[in-house]
C-alpha cells in the first residue's frame, strides 16, 4: 500500500481524541508531502537538524513533534517552530528550553518521558522523579514551556502482556497526575505507542500515537 492508503487507513481506525503522530525521520520530503496531501499535520523527527531542514522545506501550517533524545545545546534549533518536544527527562532539560522559548518569545509545549521499557538503553523518569520535577520551586519560575503530558516507549518485544503492563503502569501514573495544575503545566495528553504496539496503547488510554514504519515503510 501507498503512504497515503496507511495513513488513511490507521487513521480510520483510530478512536475520537487520538491524535496520529506520522514519525517521518529519515524519509525524503516526497514522502512526507504524500502524507501532507492527505490531511497529515503532524510529523515526528529525532534529529533536530533533520527536522530544521525539512520545516524550512514544508508547509507552514504543520505541527512538528521532536521525539528523539535531546542535547541541550541543540535545542536553539527548534526553538524557533517546534509544537511539542516528547522527551524532556530532566529539569536541567526543561530549563534550557525554557531559556530558547523565552528567546524566540514562544510558549513551548512538552512532555515529560517516563520510564517504562525493561530495555536500560530507553531513557526517562521515575513517576517519584515527575512529581519532583512538577513540584519543584525552579519549574515554578518557567514561564515560556508547558508540560502538557507525559510519554513513554514500551519494551521492544512481541510480548503482548509485558507492552500491557508497561502502558498500563504509564496509564497509572497519567491518572495519578492530572489532578495537578499549574500555570506551566496542565497534564491532558498521553503519548504511547508505536507502528507495532499502538493498538494496546490505544486500548490503556494513549492519546497520541507515534506512527513510522506502518506509514512510510521500514527503514533501511
Amino acid at each position: 500500500m501507498s503512504i497515503s492508503e496507511n495513513i488513511l487507513k490507521i487513521k480510520s481506525k483510530l478512536p475520537e481524541g487520538v491524535s496520529l503522530v506520522a514519525v517521518s525521520k529519515t524519509k525524503p520530503i516526497s514522502d512526507l508531502l504524500e502524507a501532507y496531501n492527505v490531511g497529515q499535520r503532524i510529523f515526528g523527527e529525532n534529529k533536530i537538524q533533520e527536522m530544521a531542514s525539512k520545516y524550512n522545506e514544508m508547509p507552514k501550517d504543520i505541527a512538528w513533534h521532536m521525539i528523539g533524545h535531546i542535547q541541550r545545546n541543540k535545542v536553539k534549533y527548534m526553538a524557533p517552530f517546534v509544537s511539542l518536544i516528547h522527551g524532556v527527562d530532566s529539569l536541567r532539560l526543561l530549563t534550557e528550553i525554557n531559556k530558547q522559548a523565552l528567546k524566540n518569545n514562544r510558549i513551548i509545549d512538552c512532555l515529560l518521558q517516563v520510564k517504562i521499557a525493561a530495555e536500560e538503553n530507553k531513557f526517562g523518569l521515575s513517576e517519584n522523579e515527575v512529581l519532583n520535577l512538577l513540584g519543584s520551586e525552579e519549574i515554578k519560575t518557567f514561564q515560556n514551556i508547558k508540560i502538557i503530558g507525559l510519554m513513554g516507549m514500551a519494551t521492544f518485544t512481541n510480548n503482548q502482556e509485558q507492552l500491557q503492563k508497561e502502558f498500563e503502569i504509564l496509564k497509572c501514573i497519567f491518572d495519578n497526575l492530572t489532578h495537578l495544575n499549574s500555570t506551566n503545566y496542565n497534564l491532558k495528553t498521553l503519548s504511547m505507542g508505536m507502528s507495532d504496539d499502538y493498538p494496546i496503547a490505544i486500548k490503556n488510554g494513549s492519546t497520541m500515537i507515534r506512527v513510522g514504519s506502518s506509514i512510510f515503510g521500514k527503514r533501511t
